[in-house]
Formats: C-alpha cells, structure tokens, sequence
C-alpha cells in the first residue's frame, strides 16, 4: 500500500503542476502569394522599387520576404510580371502590416519618386494560403536554380485523396529524381480555390534538368502504380497550372 506521507507528496506534486499553465502551440505561419503585372516595358522599375525600397519597408512590417520571381516563358508573362511570398505570423497580422506599410511615409516617397515617368504597375492578384502537414521546412538560399510553381485544381472532395498521394509516395519520388520540394500549400479563401488546390514550388538545377526529371519521373514503376491505385475512384486533379520562374538578384531563395 502506499503510505500517506507519499500519496499527500503525489497529490501536492500534481497540484503544482496543474498550476503551470500549459504552453500554447505555435500558430501555423499564414503566406500570401502575389502577381504584379507591369505596365509595357516597366519590370526593371517595379524590380528596383522592391530592391531599393519595397523589401525592406515589408521586414520593417512584419512582412518575412521568402522568394521573388519573374516567369522564363511569354505565356506565363515573361517581361512583364513579379511573382512573390510573403509569410505572416496570421492573417490579422497580414492586414496590420499592410495597413501599417500603406501609410508609411518612407513607402509613400519610394512609390512617388518611382512613378516620375509613369505608373508601374497595371494588375495586383493576392492569394492566400497554408502550408500542408507534409510540406517541408522552408531554407533559404541556394544559387542558380530554376523553380517551377504548379497549381492543381481538384474535383469536388478529392483535395484530401491527392494530399495524401503526395504526403505518401510523390514528395519522396520527387527527391529521388533530383527534384528539390521548396514548400505545399493551400489556398485559404474560397474565391481563391479553398478545398480543391494545392499549390506547390519546385527547384533545379536548370530547366534541362527540370525536363529530364519530369521524363524520369512520370516513368517510374513505382509512380505509374501509385497514380493507379489512388484513381480507383476517378481522376484527382481536373486541371495542372506549370510555370517556371528565374529567382531574382534580391530574393533569399535562389
């Protein structure tokens, strides 16, 4: 039996500890993916305000500046379009630091003295979006490399099923061919795809590289009975957006 001397020690030490408030979990990061489309012959203007100025006015924010870009290809908007993330701590602290860096003076002058010879930009998308459970932990860095974000838009229901593919089989497969997983997200707004698409970037060596890995890729015994076994019920995806990216000078991933 356990004596009183030791059971009024247990009760004390289990008192105690109910006191200690628990430490809460760490909120999940918020990132927001967005496209500037430049006016005619106004990229190198866009590209130097956010060298000079924008990047670090967002840090002075609150704003983490993960990775910019600029599309390899005409279709995708080559010459003309700025593709970034930006992390925030939560969505609330997205629109805090928004409205903080709108009105900050230091902002306002950086955008006037910029647009001298015209306005810059003609379009402005904002999506925003969470990280997956199986995406990896962000590094930046790197030198030399071609990204490739893709997009994929699923059926009705099918979001969790083509999740699970890649929690299972393709995030390791894409290693295995020499393709770097850079970060999984999803789309949190429902005008902006929330519950059918997953959005994901990739990094290579080069697009040769990129090209020959796909080939391999899509090859793969072991992907082809993958894709199989997880379409038993239809098709996941309805639609598979591709564009290659050059990182820019003053991105930290590159």
């Amino acid at each position: 039996m356990t004596s009183p001397s030791r059971s009024l020690l247990f009760l004390l030490a289990f008192g105690l500890a109910a006191l200690v408030p628990s430490t809460p979990a760490a909120a999940a990061p918020v990132y927001e993916l967005r496209t500037y489309t430049t006016l005619p012959g106004r990229l190198d203007a866009l590209l130097a305000r956010f060298r000079d100025h924008t990047c670090k006015l967002f840090e002075k924010h609150g704003m983490v500046n993960v990775g910019y870009w600029v599309p390899l290809d005409a279709k995708d908007g080559a010459g003309d379009k700025l593709i970034y993330l930006l992390e925030y701590p939560s969505r609330e602290a997205a629109t805090a630091s928004w409205k903080a860096f709108g009105a900050d003076p230091d902002w306002q002058k950086a955008r006037t003295a910029s647009e001298v010879s015209g306005k810059i930009v003609a379009k402005v998308e904002s999506v925003f979006l969470a990280a997956t459970d199986f995406s990896p932990a962000l590094k930046s860095g790197g030198s030399g490399r071609v990204f490739e974000m893709r997009t994929y838009t699923t059926p009705p229901g099918k979001l969790a099923n083509l999740d699970a593919r890649f929690r299972n089989h393709t995030t390791k497969l894409f290693e295995g061919h020499g393709m770097t997983n850079v970060i999984y997200l999803h789309a949190t707004d429902a005008d902006k795809g929330a519950g059918n698409t997953l959005l994901y970037f990739m990094a290579y060596p080069s697009r040769d590289a990129a090209t020959k890995a796909w080939a391999d890729f899509r090859a793969n015994p072991i992907w082809l009975k993958a894709k199989s076994a997880s379409e038993t019920e239809g098709a996941l995806t309805t639609k598979v957006e591709s564009v290659y990216l050059a990182p820019v000078d003053f991105s930290k991933l590159k």
